[in-house]
């Protein structure tokens, strides 16, 4: 019984794995499309302002759907 709760937990962490990163890929995609330069380009050209936007939009997806993910778990 509580082997099965525990695989059971560890299924829905990697789940939430998975949708978190979903999410974060869908989040650039948005920023990218939204924003009047190519973020990919402005990344490569080591823009440092583009690459803290873009770790904040990472970070805050992160923390987002990891507060879900925690909270289902419990």
């Amino acid at each position: 019984m509580e082997f099965s709760i525990t695989l059971l937990n560890f299924v829905y962490a990697i789940f939430g794995a998975i949708l978190t990163i979903a999410f974060m890929l869908i989040g650039y995609w948005v920023f990218d499309k939204i924003t009047p330069f190519n973020t990919s380009e402005q990344l490569e050209e080591k823009n440092v302002a583009v690459g803290i936007v873009v770790g904040s939009i990472f970070i805050g997806l992160g923390i987002a759907v990891g507060l879900v993910i925690g909270m289902g778990l419990n």
